[in-house]
C-alpha cells in the first residue's frame, strides 16, 4: 500500500504518530484511577462505619470501581476481598511508571510526536546547559 491509504483497516501507531499520546491518555485514566482509590482511603478514615453512605467515597468507589474488578477477576479466591483495593493500587501505581518510561521511550524514538512537547524542551534546555 501506498502512502497512508489504509483503506478501513485500523492504521498502526508507528504510522500515525499517535503511540506517544495514547501512552500519556493511559498513563492519566492510571493516574485518576489511582487517586481515587487513595481518595477512597483518605475519606474513609474520617469515618470508617458510615464510609458507604459518603457521597464523595461513592464517587471514589464509582471512578475506581473497574480496575477493583478487574484485579479481583485475576486474583485467585485466596485473596480476601478487604485486600483487593491494595492490589489494585500497587498495579496502578506500577503501570503509572511503566506508562510513563514508556511514554519517554516513544517520544526519544521519534520527537515529532503529538505529546512529546514537554519532553523536546527538557531535552534541547538539557543539551544547550552543557
Amino acid at each position: 500500500m501506498s502512502g497512508n491509504q489504509w483503506h478501513g483497516r485500523s492504521v498502526p501507531f508507528e504510522e500515525t504518530g499517535n503511540l506517544a499520546f495514547a501512552l500519556l491518555a493511559a498513563q492519566t485514566i492510571v493516574l485518576v484511577a489511582g487517586t481515587s482509590l487513595l481518595g477512597q482511603l483518605v475519606v474513609g478514615m474520617f469515618n470508617w462505619r458510615a464510609r458507604q453512605q459518603n457521597i464523595v467515597y461513592k464517587t471514589f468507589e464509582l471512578v475506581a470501581s473497574p480496575f477493583v474488578k478487574l484485579i479481583r477477576l485475576v486474583t485467585p479466591k485466596v485473596v480476601l476481598d478487604q485486600h483487593i483495593p491494595i492490589a489494585a493500587f500497587m498495579v496502578l501505581f506500577i503501570a503509572y511508571f511503566w506508562l510513563g518510561f514508556e511514554h519517554r521511550a516513544s517520544c526519544r524514538a521519534d520527537i515529532a510526536q503529538k505529546s512529546c512537547e514537554k519532553w523536546a524542551e527538557a531535552w534541547s534546555s538539557e543539551g544547550s546547559k552543557q
